[in-house]
């Protein structure tokens, strides 16, 4: 008993200990990071719209965080849409900037983190996200085995993570028409 007893304290202890350095290491950091994702989510916000005096509050849709942005004069020169698609590894999160007629401005890349390192986080590339500028309605990914009609060209080696943003992009067009149907508008 002893021989099984005295292990499994020591294990208890070990695990313990290990917990709590976790936990205070979280509540260190926690609002650091925080604080960093909200800054790296402005930078993306004036990178789609650097026209943009400002940006209305954030608001949610679902799964779909969106803020308006505003000119000088506080008119609307766009929106943008913060969503995440399943990619290869996890979640891939995208911001896509929408302009007033339906069109995507632009988009960027906020997370790709667990997609393959060369392959999928190849994503934050300028020309792959500069693919998406101009588009609208549903948007496919076209690879060297399958053309699609209104598409982008996948990252040679990530289908699942060209697949991913494409949706995330998908997921944001369809917002902005969900919520400006009848002509309303966001704010």
């Amino acid at each position: 008993m002893k021989a099984i007893l005295k292990p499994a304290i020591a294990l208890f202890v070990i695990c313990l200990v290990a917990a709590a350095l976790l936990a205070a290491t979280n509540s260190v950091t926690h609002d650091k990071i925080e604080e960093i994702a909200a800054q790296t989510e402005n930078e993306a916000r004036f990178s789609l719209f650097p026209d943009a005096a400002s940006f209305g509050d954030p608001q949610q849709s679902g799964d779909v965080t969106y803020a308006a942005a505003l000119d000088y004069r506080e008119r609307v020169i766009g929106y943008t849409f913060t969503t995440a698609a399943k990619g290869y590894g996890g979640d891939v999160t995208v911001m896509t900037g929408v302009l007033p007629d339906g069109t995507v401005g632009g988009v960027e890349i906020l997370d790709v983190s667990d997609e393959t390192p060369g392959l999928g986080q190849n994503a934050k590339k300028p020309e792959f996200k500069a693919q998406f500028a101009g588009m609208s309605g549903k948007i496919g990914v076209s690879t060297a085995s399958k053309q699609a009609a209104n598409g982008i060209d996948a990252l040679t080696g990530a289908t699942y993570t060209s697949k991913g943003v494409a949706e995330a992009v998908n997921m944001a067009l369809q917002t902005y028409q969900t919520i400006t149907k009848g002509g309303a508008q966001l704010g």
